[in-house]
């Protein structure tokens, strides 16, 4: 939306009042929470792009439960498209039913001028300990808050210590180049017979796509958009051709990479918190989670907000208040730590009592974004219905030079024309890495 703002973010500061307080450290039945999607009367209707599948909506009903007191709560879970559709049907007939709805920054930015002024609510949690970068793009680009914080997530590396044997000498597992990755890579295929042990989830249903545009990219073009075909951009992609060919290639059906990790068919693999974690949390002694590498520009990593919002004309407002003050409690975004793998967003002193998996999630994701070097990279914003489209450009750019060993620059020049003829068309502000622009373009 080209009325949106940009937030001019630090690269490093934006976790602060979550993951920086790192540094220390059932099924029920919903009685107060109410599952079958209408709460009733007096109960506050919860939307939610966030945890769908059905364990993981098992696990925040029963977080809901033991904080919300006594608000009755319908948890409901759903689809972006459903969330666009519901919100927008309900906003525009004048009768909403929706008490918070709730969604990555992403899902929330085309209903910024919707949601109410949250401004008496963020004074009210001001203790909690917010990074001023995550208030800010709690504005949704207006000039008064449109949602609160509510969770936080990245990606990182999990290790196997198997693995540990082939790590090049001198090389620091927690503070790997891209440089040592592919030559661990490397030496590891060589060591099991030419049988790789490193992964990726490029499967259908992987977000590899979330690895170039947060990860590769940033950490040696600088950027995401603007630097998408340029010079630095053909190094990055060379180099992804190189690490693929010493990958487990049958990474190219893997969603979720705690599945091969957990049979042993990988022993090295990048992927979201929450898609790594059952494959570690049984046996934690066996595991290493560690920050991505770093490149030329330093250390890119992705970084995922969500929040609570509370759309005009929202019944039960007051009610709607009092249960995202409550889930914003320190207690309540440890549950979700623990639970569902999601970050604080607010200062948390975790303790030490967090399960095995967790805590070497939690050490990786604080070393991370604590690194000197540290780039901080959003999801694409901003983009509506042509984000789908977007991020097939760089699965495209994957497929034609790691799969079909197509021209670097050639296909990044391909590629590239689209994305940009797309950026051109929606008139977005850049985001974060990309340097401060009103429209978003590609060099």
């Amino acid at each position: 939306m080209s009325e949106l703002a940009h937030h001019d973010l630090s690269r490093r500061t934006l976790l602060k009042g979550g993951l920086m307080a790192l540094a220390t450290g059932p099924l029920l039945a919903a009685c107060g929470v109410n599952t079958s999607g209408s709460g009733g009367e007096g109960s506050v209707n919860f939307l939610s792009t966030q945890f769908s599948p059905v364990e993981e909506r098992q696990k925040y009903e029963a977080t809901l439960k033991k904080f919300a007191g006594d608000i009755q709560v319908a948890y409901n879970p759903v689809d972006t498209g459903i969330f666009n559709t519901t919100l927008k049907s309900q906003l525009a007939a004048g009768k909403v039913e929706i008490g918070i709805a709730a969604g990555l920054h992403s899902d929330l930015i085309p209903f910024a001028s919707q949601f109410e002024d949250l401004s008496s609510l963020t004074s009210d949690l001001s203790s909690a300990g917010y990074s001023d970068d995550l208030l800010e793009l709690a504005k949704l680009g207006t000039d008064s808050p449109r949602y609160i914080p509510w969770i936080q997530a990245t990606y990182v590396v999990a290790v196997n210590k198997k693995a540990l044997e082939w790590l090049p000498s001198g090389a620091d597992v927690n503070n790997l180049t891209y440089e040592n990755f592919l030559a661990w890579a490397q030496a590891a295929k060589a060591a099991n017979g030419g049988r790789p042990v490193f992964g990726i989830p490029a499967g259908p249903k992987g977000l590899h796509h979330r690895f170039y545009q947060g990860f590769l990219l940033p950490s040696f073009t600088g950027g995401q958009i603007t630097t998408f075909r340029n010079a630095d951009a053909v190094t990055a992609w060379t180099y992804m051709r190189d690490l693929w060919a010493n990958m487990n290639p049958a990474s190219a059906n893997y969603d979720f990479m705690q599945e091969p990790l957990g049979n042993g068919e990988v022993l090295v693999a990048w992927d979201h918190v929450a898609r790594l974690i059952n494959a570690v949390q049984d046996k934690p002694d066996d595991w290493l989670m560690v920050p991505a590498p770093s490149g030329p520009k330093g250390k890119g990593y992705l970084l995922v907000v969500g929040g609570m919002a509370v759309p005009q004309g929202s019944p039960e407002k007051d009610k709607a208040f009092e249960l995202i003050k409550a889930l914003s409690k320190p207690e309540a975004q440890i549950e979700t730590l623990k639970s569902n793998a999601f970050f604080p967003v607010v200062e948390a002193d975790i303790g030490s009592d967090l399960p095995g998996g967790i805590a070497l999630e939690a050490k990786a994701v604080k070393a991370q974004q604590e690194a000197p070097d540290a780039i901080l990279a959003l999801p694409p914003v901003g983009l509506g219905d042509k984000d789908p489209q977007v991020s097939q450009l760089f699965k495209n750019c994957f497929q034609e030079i790691c799969l079909n060993n197509a021209d670097v620059k050639a296909t990044l020049d391909r590629q590239g024309a689209e994305l940009a003829s797309i950026m051109d068309t929606l008139n977005v502000p850049c985001w974060a890495p990309d340097p401060d622009a009103d429209q978003c373009r590609v060099a």
